[in-house]
């Protein structure tokens, strides 16, 4: 049989020799073991046999042959258990082919066996219990049961042999650790004490065993405290596996320092804390000394004006009070990979972190040497600063490195001052070399964001009118993309909106550090965090007290708010107010002469007369600037010093002086005035003029700015208008008079047609039932009766729909429940729709009703239905909705909407407006061949208006047309 892998298995071979059963003389309890097998199975004979790499050995037997010996290896039951590691159970095994080969221990072949494998703690298979019978037998349950009990105590024989060997080796291990090594059980009692405990303590372990370990280590005055400590770690309220420190007394009473290193651990039913001592009175003394270098160290690293940070080989750090202050941390063990990031040490620029390699003390620890290496640490709450560090590495004489050092000054404020510095000499020369403002603008936020190394600036103007602020001048850093925040966000903004307009509206500065972490949400502040920038900075451009612009500035990096650099920014302001003030009045000086010599070529093309006059303090005008268009006026030039006000007062017609006067006294009042009055010119023609003027007042004058118009033409052009409108007038009158007459007419010529058309319709019903016509008869009565019909409905529409427009129809309103009424109209159409395969399909909300009549609202929906299945093709659709334009039907609101859409031949877009029209029909009807009356739509409407509603017809898209009408859900007075 195979015999798998079990038996050569190192840890197995191990844990049976620990077991000192192979070479053992005797062992009593699996004696009583085997033979209690015999006696209570009443079998021939019971072995207890261990297996070992090379050879089986038999520690106990009984009964009949049954012998203790060695042996090698061959096929045996012992070895099959072993081997697979489960019972065995053979009932005959001489009728077995697996098993003829198999003998029992010195006994040969056996005819029936039960074997148990026999396990060590650990689980190892070490041997097996069997028992053997030269007769078949079948095994019961309760026999197999009691050979597990007796394996059972065979297990625990060996169990305790491994302990007790374990407990040798222990000690042996224990005995040979130069430090004192003890054991506690739960209650503080010691359970081992090895050799150097002996030593240290003058106790031997027959002493020291079962007595508290207080009593071994500690004086008397100690042994408190002591036991206090210990009971601590028992008890889980002090770490366990730390080391507690502890005053200890040797065997001669001498008290000294020492550590005890105790470590909980479960050994089996009961927990045991393993400790060792450490006499540490050499390190403490050893530690003293180096504290007070290190003391001595400190306080003269500390007495230093530098910044000073050293590491030793391992990276381990030490800062001086300086550094700590500066970048207000402290040491703390930190990989040196990390030193960048945990420090906050930035490039020079700021907005790179230092790779490793550029860390001053790793760059010293590397064994380079050098001075003058700029950083930027980004320090919490205080904004970033700028320091000089020189560094080197620490060398013995041997050449071994130590560690390094890194000397450093801070000199953010010297590099302060140099950029603003920088950026007012500049802004000096981007002023002085500017050939305009606009210019002027740019040159400044590009020398201020320039030297300050921000990555976008932006000068804002006041607009004239001081309506809103708007962008002149743009500076962004070269190779940074800010497009999205510069040429797609909006550059005009009113007063609070934005950066700037804030800034404009609250006149201060405004700094944002962390625009992430601002929780104003003004314009433009998300594309900026999208565009990667971090800070930003509004200033107000002051000219005195008033305010002509704003300076924003954007940092993709967080800035920490600095008030000596918003005093100096604020200097820049001012002299960039000045400068715009200085410049804005030379060129709007250059603009206001411009714009004059523009204004007077233009006043000078048109026959309007522009003027300007004073009112004086008693009343009168005088004429302060004239056009030189007033002979359009007056007939005639007049000379340069002529007071024109005094020209008019003198030319104006006699009938029109109290229309001037009332013009010149509402002026007076300070409120915008127009007249028009007739000029008598100076060359004898009576001129109508028309003048309008609006005062304001200009450092204490009264001014009049008008323009006087010649406006004769106009004024018989209008006398002729109003002769031909109230000859159009009388001319609408009589149309209007023709058309009531003629929809009279047709009411009347309808209503007397009903009679003979009704009396033709009643001839031929009784001449269809006489006996004896022939089927050509017949045929002429159908056509007579058809047209009749044809003729009647025509007569039915007409008189419908003139005593609609006359309103002479009472309407029966009232509630009325539009699903039930509009299925019904729904069903009613079916079958002209499947004759000509057209689907038709509803969809209706529930809850909606309306104020209506039902059989003229019934009326509606038979029209629009009608129209849309004639015009519609064969296998198109028709669709009926109703429901609330408020809240989509299941809850109405003041009105419901019914529509109904075909996917037919559609109506002319340029149709539209002439649909609802009487006699009128659509071009697509009549090329398509369709017959109708066209005044179906007419009466639909006149019955959707007079129930105060509405009806609309638009293209459907995809083809086709949807009537739209609307209807009040209550009567108009509840509404």
């Amino acid at each position: 049989m195979s015999s798998g892998d079990h038996v050569q298995d190192r840890n197995r071979v191990r844990v049976l020799h620990a077991a000192g059963l192979l070479e053992a003389a005797g062992a009593p309890l699996l004696d009583r073991v085997t033979a209690m097998a015999v006696r209570l199975l009443g079998v021939r004979a019971a072995t207890v046999s261990l297996v070992g790499s090379d050879r089986q050995v038999v520690v106990s037997a009984a009964g009949a042959g049954a012998q203790e010996g060695r042996s090698a290896l061959p096929q045996s039951l012992c070895r099959q258990i072993v081997a697979a590691g489960t019972p065995l159970v053979v009932t005959d095994a001489r009728a077995d082919e697996r098993w003829r080969g198999v003998e029992a221990v010195h006994d040969g072949q056996p005819a029936a066996c039960a074997g148990m494998p026999l396990r060590a703690p650990t689980g190892q298979a070490l041997g097996a219990l069997c028992v053997t019978d030269a007769e078949p037998r079948r095994w019961s349950a309760e026999q197999l049961t009691t050979l597990e009990d007796l394996t059972a105590m065979a297990e625990t024989e060996i169990a305790l042999r491994l302990e007790r060997a374990s407990a040798a080796d222990l000690r042996h291990v224990l005995d040979g650790i130069p430090e004192p090594c003890l054991c506690l059980d739960a209650d503080g009692t010691t359970t081992v004490w090895n050799a150097a405990a002996e030593r240290l303590f003058g106790r031997p372990a027959e002493q020291a065993l079962g007595r508290p370990v207080e009593e071994l280590i500690s004086s008397r005055r100690s042994r408190r405290d002591c036991a206090h400590r210990l009971r601590r770690v028992r008890h889980g309220d002090a770490p366990a596996g730390q080391r507690v420190e502890l005053t200890c007394a040797d065997g001669s009473g001498r008290e000294f320092p020492a550590e005890l290193i105790v470590q909980a651990c479960d050994a089996g039913h009961r927990s045991a804390w393993p400790a060792v001592l450490h006499d540490v009175s050499e390190r403490r003394r050893t530690e003293s000394e180096l504290e007070r270098e290190r003391t001595f160290l400190a306080a003269l690293f500390d007495s230093l004006d530098v910044a000073v940070g050293a590491c030793d080989s391992q990276g381990r750090l030490v800062f001086n009070q300086v550094l700590r202050e500066s970048i207000r941390a402290s040491e703390r063990p930190v990989e040196m990979t990390d030193w960048a990031e945990v420090y906050q040490l930035y490039t020079p620029d700021g907005t790179a972190l230092l790779r490793t390699e550029e860390v001053p003390l790793v760059r010293a620890l590397a064994g380079e040497r050098f001075d003058g290496q700029q950083i930027v640490i980004r320090v919490p709450g205080t904004g970033p600063r700028r320091f000089q560090f020189n560094g080197r590495p620490i060398t013995t004489a041997d050449g071994r490195r130590l560690g390094a050092v890194a000397v450093g000054q801070d000199v953010t404020d010297r590099h302060r001052i140099e950029q603003l510095r920088t950026a007012q000499h500049a802004v000096a020369q981007a002023l002085a070399e500017a050939p305009s403002s606009d210019q002027a603008a740019c040159g400044v936020v590009a020398a201020v964001a320039g030297a300050l190394d921000w990555a976008c600036g932006e000068y804002w103007q006041v607009d004239p009118g001081g309506e809103t602020i708007s962008r002149t001048g743009l500076w962004t850093r070269p190779g940074r993309d800010l497009s999205a925040l510069t040429r797609d966000e909006p550059d005009v903004f009113p007063p609070g909106r934005g950066l700037a307009g804030t800034v404009w509206a609250t006149d201060r500065e405004l700094w944002v550090p962390d625009l992430a972490a601002d929780p104003r949400d003004f314009a433009r502040k998300r594309t900026a965090l999208r565009c990667g920038l971090r800070a930003a900075m509004g200033l107000p451009v002051r000219s005195g007290h008033q305010i002509l612009g704003v300076l924003t500035f954007f940092s993709d990096t967080l800035q920490e708010a600095d008030p000596d650099l918003v005093e100096l920014l604020d200097g820049v302001c001012a002299h960039v107010g000045r400068y715009m003030e200085r410049r804005r009045a030379e060129e709007l000086e250059l603009a206001l002469a411009a714009s004059r010599r523009r204004f007077d070529q233009v006043i000078a093309q048109i026959d309007d007369y522009i003027w300007t006059n004073e009112i004086t303090a008693d009343g009168r005008m005088r004429s302060v600037y004239r056009s030189p268009n007033v002979a359009a006026v007056i007939g005639d030039e007049l000379p340069p010093d002529a007071d024109m006000a005094a020209v008019t007062a003198r030319h104006v017609h006699p009938d029109d002086q109290e229309t001037l006067a009332g013009f010149i006294a509402e002026l007076n009042s300070g409120r915008p005035a127009q007249a028009e009055y007739r000029l008598i010119g100076v060359d004898g023609v009576t001129r109508w003029v028309w003048s309008r003027a609006t005062p304001r007042r200009e450092e204490g004058r009264l001014l009049v700015d008008g323009i006087s118009t010649e406006v004769t033409e106009r004024r018989e052009l209008a006398e002729e208008r109003e002769r031909l409108l109230a000859a159009e007038q009388e001319q609408v009158r009589r149309l209007r008079e023709l058309d009531r007459l003629k929809d009279e007419l047709m009411a009347m010529v309808s209503h007397e047609l009903r009679n003979p058309v009704g009396v033709i319709r009643g001839y031929a019903e009784m001449l269809r039932e006489a006996p004896g016509l022939d089927d050509e008869h017949r045929a002429f009565i159908e056509v007579i009766d058809r047209k009749s019909d044809h003729l009647q409905r025509l007569v039915d529409d007409l008189l419908d729909l003139a005593r609609l427009e006359t309103g002479r129809v009472a309407l029966d309103a009232r509630t009325v429940w539009l699903p039930r009424l509009i299925q019904q109209a729904v069903d009613d159409h079916r079958a002209a729709a499947a004759a000509k395969d057209i689907t038709l399909t509803t969809e209706l909300a529930h809850y909606l009703h309306a104020h209506a009549d039902p059989v003229r609202l019934r009326q509606v929906l038979d029209n629009l239905l009608s129209n849309a299945v004639k015009y519609t093709p064969p296998g198109g659709t028709v669709t009926v909705t109703a429901g609330s334009p408020g809240d989509g039907g299941d809850h109405p609101g003041r009105h419901v909407t019914v529509t109904v859409a075909d996917t037919g031949i559609g109506i002319p877009a340029e149709e539209y407006e002439q649909l609802f029209s009487r006699f009128f029909r659509a071009s697509t009807a009549k090329e398509a061949g369709v017959k109708g009356t066209g005044l179906g739509l007419a009466i639909t409407k006149a019955i959707v208006e007079a129930h105060g509603g509405a009806i609309t017809a638009a293209p459907r898209g995809g083809g086709g047309t949807v009537f739209t009408v609307c209807l009040p859900v209550a009567p108009p007075d509840s509404l």
